[in-house]
């Protein structure tokens, strides 16, 4: 079968459904032709026979007729041979006339019925005739009118004869009318042939107009199918069972250094033997024979331009549109600069590992110097403290003024040391300790922290007068003892730098952020400060106030950022001097969070 007809079943119905036309035009009016020959031959037939019924009962007729003739002439005293002879052959052909009548009647039981009472007549009529001749009587012409009285057969065979001449003429008209039936229907074959003739060579010109278009397209697409072949940057090459070249692309010319004429030369020829490589044949004619596809098969080629790349080599097997044969579609990408990056990559991860252990030994520096602050200083911190105190009430009124205060300055400043050491510890842990995520219900720490803030105030402060205005806050997901951590920084900032503008008004509220986080915002109205030192507020030890106007070590807000850095989140203030300040973090959504076992660098 054609491979267009196996591929496309509705022109395999319309060559079934042309051949059935044919089939009906010119198969079917000859067989029509041939029945209606048939037919009008038999009807003819038919009417020859009943024309010979016809001639036989009139030959009867006349034999009955001249037997009683010469019957009489007989009578009358002619003795003539010529009588007897007529005498004999009546005698003959009367009966041969009647077993011809039976045969030519055996059809038509009516017309048997008939030729039988004719027979019968007839004998009944030869026998007295038979008499009339032996006796000679001079009676015979009245026996001979009383016999064909008596006998008579003259109605019988107009029967006989109307009869066959009915069935003629109606088989005579029927072989007319199917004559003239055969003739219509030559008549519509020929016209039913010519259609079938025009339809044909209609539908060859629609094929022929069809196949010349599809050849344009096949060429056309062709040409579009090597332009965008051709404008691919990628080595494309084709090669057949063979691994021969049957065509390739501008970039594998170009690579390779091969002309035009590279098609049908054998691959691991082409390119000064950059493809001279057995595990790549061998893989390419596993591609080939059982339809195995190759993937990310690296090979060192040396190209046209004497540089060696590192080529990455893909190969599937696909059909060609022209032939039944299958080629492979091999394709080269060039990953060498990938390779040197690849190479860098594990070089400079090489020496962040170094930097890593490098850091990691410093961290447990830092572990071990944190160890000996926390220990070794404060022993000696806490005597300073405590034997000045002794130191005091030992010498009791016996201290002077300036006494008093050179002991009250050192006890001041061993415990604002041991404050100081206390935070940098606090900071310490929260950049080593790892986050432990978990729902925090922030308007809980607000709340938390606000009760300690006011049972301190009340103590330290009780003068001062905070107006509390928190919307509702979020739950989110973090570490709880840090963003703890992070409010109490931010609310004791609030509350300490608001004394001295009574009430002092703290607002605490939240709204999504534009990245679908949480945006919180802490603002007072107390000092505020300058935005020009902004980038200085969240540095450790930086202070924009000085420690006699407001207490403090300036860890608090350093603190703060690390935390909200640890969470994934920023924060920033915006203040104006003598105005308050306004602080701000953002929390990210959850699915933006850090790892729970993250720790920092």
């Amino acid at each position: 079968m054609h491979p267009e007809l196996s591929e496309n079943p509705l022109a395999h119905w319309r060559l079934a459904l042309l051949g059935l036309a044919v089939v009906v035009i010119v198969v079917a009016p000859f067989l029509l032709l041939r029945k209606a020959t048939q037919d009008s031959r038999a009807a003819w037939e038919h009417v020859m026979h009943a024309r010979e019924v016809e001639a036989t009962v009139h030959a009867l007729s006349s034999g009955v007729r001249n037997l009683e003739a010469t019957a009489l002439a007989m009578a009358a005293g002619i003795d003539d041979p010529v009588v007897h002879e007529r005498i004999a052959l009546a005698r003959v052909n009367i009966p041969a006339n009647l077993r011809q009548l039976q045969l030519l009647t055996r059809d038509n039981p009516q017309q048997q019925i008939r030729a039988g009472a004719l027979q019968s007549t007839i004998a009944l009529r030869t026998e007295r005739l038979e008499a009339i001749l032996a006796a000679g009587a001079a009676s015979a012409h009245e026996d001979m009118a009383v016999a064909v009285a008596r006998y008579p057969i003259h109605d019988v065979i107009e029967e006989l004869v109307a009869e066959e001449q009915a069935q003629a003429n109606a088989r005579q008209a029927r072989a007319e009318r199917l004559s003239a039936r055969a003739t219509q229907a030559a008549w519509a074959a020929m016209a039913g042939q010519l259609v079938l003739l025009g339809a044909l060579l209609f539908l060859a010109g629609r094929q022929i107009a069809s196949r010349l278009s599809a050849e344009r397209d096949a060429r056309s697409a062709s040409g579009r199918a090597t332009a965008v072949l051709d404008t691919v940057r990628e080595p494309i090459v084709l090669v057949d069972a063979e691994l021969r070249v049957v065509m390739h692309n501008a970039a594998f010319a170009e690579l390779y250094g091969v002309g035009e004429d590279s098609s049908g030369r054998p691959l691991a020829e082409t390119g000064g033997g950059a493809w001279r490589h057995e595990e790549t044949l061998r893989r390419l004619r596993d591609v080939l024979a059982r339809n195995r596809e190759l993937w990310d098969h690296e090979q060192v080629q040396q190209t046209a331009d004497g540089i060696d790349r590192t080529m990455l080599i893909n190969a599937r097997r696909m059909p060609l549109p022209d032939s039944e044969a299958m080629v492979a579609l091999v394709t080269a990408s060039d990953i060498s600069a990938q390779k040197a990056s690849e190479r860098q990559i594990r070089e400079l991860n090489r020496q962040l590992q170094g930097k890593v252990e490098q850091i990691s030994d410093v961290n447990r520096e830092l572990e071990a110097f944190s160890y000996s602050v926390s220990h070794d200083l404060r022993a000696p911190l806490r005597h300073i403290a405590g034997f000045g105190d002794k130191l005091s009430r030992h010498l009791g009124g016996s201290i002077d003024e300036k006494g008093s205060h050179y002991l009250g300055v050192i006890v001041d400043s061993a415990r604002r040391m041991s404050s100081l050491i206390d935070d940098l510890l606090v900071y310490s842990r929260l950049g080593r300790s790892a986050l432990r995520l978990q729902l925090v219900d922030m308007q809980s720490l607000v709340a938390e922290t606000r009760s300690m803030l006011d049972a301190n105030s009340a103590a330290d402060a009780p003068q001062h007068r905070i107006a509390w205005k928190i919307a509702d806050l979020p739950v989110v997901v973090g570490d709880a003892n840090m963003l703890r951590q992070v409010w109490m920084n931010l609310l004791g900032n609030a509350v300490k730098y608001s004394r001295g503008s009574e009430p002092a008004q703290i607002e605490v509220e939240c709204t999504p952020s534009d990245d679908g986080g949480h945006h919180f915002r802490v603002r007072d109205n107390g000092a505020g400060f300058d935005m020009k030192y902004a980038g200085k507020l969240f540095g450790v030890f930086q202070r924009l106030h000085a420690a006699s106007e407001f207490q403090g070590t300036g860890i608090g807000l350093a603190s703060v950022r690390r935390v909200i850095g640890r969470h994934g989140g920023r924060v920033w203030a915006e203040a104006e001097p003598g105005e308050g300040a306004t602080f701000h973090f953002i929390l990210p959504a959850a699915g933006d969070l850090p790892a729970n076992n993250e720790k920092p660098t």
